[in-house]
């Protein structure tokens, strides 16, 4: 193969793409092997910044291969808390294996032991020779249990250069909820927030209207009650509303925060006196009654009211020191400098995007501006402390506002609580990218290859992490991302959850299907998530649909982590439906999710006709295959309800009389899955008010109305809908009631 005129090695090009963790080939869904070509690899390799061309292979994997004996210690080392002795690899010059070397160890505690030994004293593994220079590894062995936690071991030799390594003490399996141990089972809503409804939100659902969602599905007796995620998106880019494409998975999405809940509201007239007057009040009505959500419209109806209470908190708050101002600099402190750079980010992409709407991200931005840590950005922050403020101030309304649907969910004893929702990356645009710019690769995205529903592949134009600088941070990027997400959540979902094994990365330029698989240190990986896990209290959740590699669900089960199961492929090798009794337990079940269509749509074939419509399909063949299919799952799914008695009266499998998707088959639909073992099952709201259009049609873009669809009922009126009603009692009768303070009068 040539690159730039230089043929490349291609042992070298092997080596150094299996020490970055790409695989040489992979098995896609139909069971074809696919081989990454060398010029996938090579552009990968310059993705994460390891080569700059061909030529550099070989100098780069020696590099690589040198540097873990040059350096003393490993970066970071995940150990379980009962895999005594805990051990790691030391490596030193041989000369000195017969000096003293001190080594400290500082738990997270606060707590430090000290010591020394000899490398030669120790257990041998290997010897190696770098540029006439003999080195030789060893086996550190500690044998006293350590608590979970994040500790620091240095190692300190006789050419006074130390080593740290962040060793990571892990517990075995993650946290579990007391309701669902000893066969305990859940059943909950899954909302998607921003197309709630409701007679006093501002033209999206907010977070006053998932507290009030959880006041009624609880008293209905749930146990759960799932959101997309609310990770923080674009405010000068409203109409850039995908959930799973944020700007920061740490921080929230402040477009969710009910203005007039805000305590400061009450006090500020200015901003009383601007959301009563009729015009406002009109613009609010009309945001309502929107069939979409107006990103646009709402936003900047919350913006520009939020900027006047903000400037009301300076200055009865903030000047005078009040009690709430307090509260918010505690919150700015403990935030510390990721809170502070998040906040610069926000501030900084409005000025640049005010001045040119075609400035989309940090990318974009004058290059002085791109470095965090640049003179021009510390110069920034000082003469523009007040709007960096404000959005630091957001966050923190946001977090008390979440904080309040927490507690809501504890005060009426729903047995898991809020299920909050973790996507798999960033945007390349956002803050998260431009903070960490030296833990991502900037030039390529993560996606997955074509499968029966993205014939295509798919590219998610999200940004990797990079193996190596992951494990150089000790993890930090995940670790943060787990702590924000389980914050004030009693269960997490990861979604792509096979991405802690490994990730499908796409060159810059390149299709979908000409990408290849990156593969991450799972082990270490599923350690921190147990450790997140239980010093959160957070259950989790894996969703592990389409190609998942058998390794990753044989890793996940042991730790307590809950498979993703969906009615729509749950079937037998004849094709057939599995039976309820046959799901596993420690599961999540449902009929859909929002990448798929609902229960209507799927029964209508919307879905198919939509995909037409849109030349999303490779032929015409393929389209009437489906088609046939899709028919043939509808005979099979009334053919599963015949057998669990569950057909409704007048319902029967004559496939030339198939009935209409009526609430009362999509309720017995339910119930067939509500007998199965799984611990948790969640029922997507748009499933029960008869919603035919999905969520999200993956593969489009502007065609298609993605995260802008409401919900066609009022949440004030849910309690009184008889669709709603029944459901739940159906569910309680199956399932039993999961909140544990359930009012039996009332009804979801």
């Amino acid at each position: 193969m040539e690159s730039g005129g230089d043929k490349v090695n291609g042992t070298a090009l092997g080596r150094l793409s299996g020490l970055a963790g790409i695989a040489p080939e992979y098995h896609d869904i139909w069971g074809r092997l696919h081989r990454a070509p060398d010029d996938t690899r090579l552009a990968l390799l310059r993705a994460m910044g390891i080569v700059a061309d061909s030529a550099g292979v070989e100098s780069a994997l020696k590099a690589r291969e040198d540097a873990p004996w040059q350096r003393g210690l490993p970066p970071v080392v995940v150990q379980r808390e009962d895999a005594m002795p805990y051990r790691w690899a030391i490596c030193c010059e041989e000369r000195h294996g017969s000096q003293a070397h001190r080594w400290k160890l500082a738990l997270e505690s606060g707590e430090v032991r000290e010591g020394e030994f000899h490398p030669c004293g120790l257990a041998q593994l290997a010897e190696r020779a770098i540029d006439g220079v003999h080195y030789l590894k060893a086996e550190f062995e500690w044998r006293e249990r350590l608590p979970p936690g994040y500790h620091r071991f240095t190692l300190q030799g006789p050419d006074a250069t130390p080593s740290l390594l962040v060793l990571i003490i892990a517990p075995g399996r993650c946290h579990v909820p007391a309701c669902l141990e000893g066969g305990g089972r859940v059943w909950g809503a899954a909302l998607q927030l921003y197309a709630v409804r409701s007679r006093r939100n501002w033209g999206i659902g907010d977070f006053t209207d998932l507290r009030d969602a959880i006041e009624i599905a609880g008293r209905a007796g749930a146990g759960i009650v799932g959101v997309n995620p609310l990770h923080a998106l674009f405010p000068h880019d409203p109409d850039r509303a995908s959930p799973y494409s944020p700007s920061s998975r740490i921080y929230l999405n402040a477009l969710y925060l009910d203005v007039e809940a805000v305590p400061e509201f009450t006090e500020c007239e200015a901003a009383r006196v601007a959301v009563a007057a009729p015009g406002f009040q009109a613009r609010l009505q009309a945001l309502r009654c929107a069939e979409r959500v107006d990103y646009r419209g709402v936003a900047e109806a919350k913006f520009s009211t939020l900027r006047v209470i903000y400037r009301h908190f300076r200055e009865c708050h903030l000047v005078p020191r009040s009690r709430r101002s307090e509260a918010f600099l505690a919150f700015q402190r403990g935030g510390g400098e990721p809170l502070l750079r998040f906040a610069l980010f926000q501030a900084l992409q409005e000025d640049f995007h005010a001045r040119d709407e075609a400035i989309r991200g940090w990318p974009a931005w004058p290059e002085a501006y791109c470095d965090p840590v640049s003179p021009p950005v510390r110069e920034y922050l000082a003469s523009n402390r007040e709007r960096v403020e404000f959005h630091a101030w957001l966050q923190w309304l946001a977090d008390e506002q979440l904080a309040a649907c927490a507690r809501r969910a504890v005060e009426l004893g729903l047995g898991v609580g809020l299920y909050q929702d973790l996507a798999v990356s960033v945007d390349r645009e956002g803050a998260d990218a431009w903070s960490g710019q030296n833990a991502h690769a900037a030039a390529a995205s993560i996606g997955s290859p074509p499968d029966d529903f993205h014939l295509n592949g798919q590219n998610w134009g999200l940004l990797p992490l990079i193996p190596e600088a992951l494990a150089e941070s000790a993890y930090a990027p995940f670790v943060a991302a787990l702590r924000a997400a389980m914050r004030h959540a009693g269960a997490l979902r990861l979604d792509h959850v096979m991405g802690l094994m490994r990730l499908y990365w796409i060159p810059p330029g390149s299709p979908s299907a000409d990408g290849a698989y990156v593969h991450y240190p799972l082990s270490d990986l599923l350690g921190v998530l147990a450790l997140e896990s239980r010093r959160n209290c957070c259950l989790v959740i894996g969703e592990d649909l389409g190609t998942v590699p058998d390794a990753v669900r044989e890793a996940l089960a042991p730790l307590g982590v809950l498979s993703y199961r969906l009615l729509l492929f749950e079937k037998e090798g004849d094709g057939n439906y599995r039976a309820p009794a046959a799901y596993p337990a420690q599961a999540l079940v449902a009929v859909s999710t929002h990448d798929l269509p609902t229960l209507k749509g799927m029964w209508l074939g919307r879905d198919l006709e939509l995909r037409a419509q849109l030349a999303l399909y490779p032929s015409a063949e393929e389209r009437k295959r489906q088609v046939a299919e899709r028919a043939r799952d509808r005979s099979r799914l009334l053919m599963a309800l015949e057998r669990e008695g569950l057909l409704p009266a007048g319902v029967t499998v004559d496939p030339v009389s198939a009935p209409d998707m009526t609430p009362e088959l999509a309720r017995a639909i339910h119930v067939f899955l509500a007998r199965s073992p799984p611990r948790v099952m969640m029922v997507q709201m748009e499933d029960v008010l008869e919603q035919s259009e999905q969520v999200n049609l993956p593969g489009t873009t502007s065609e298609y109305p993605n995260w802008r669809r409401k919900l066609p009922l009022d949440l004030e009126d849910w309690g009184a809908d008889a669709r709603v009603a029944a459901l739940a009692e159906a569910l309680r009768r199956e399932r039993g009631a999961g909140a544990q303070q359930m009012l039996s009068n009332q009804s979801l």
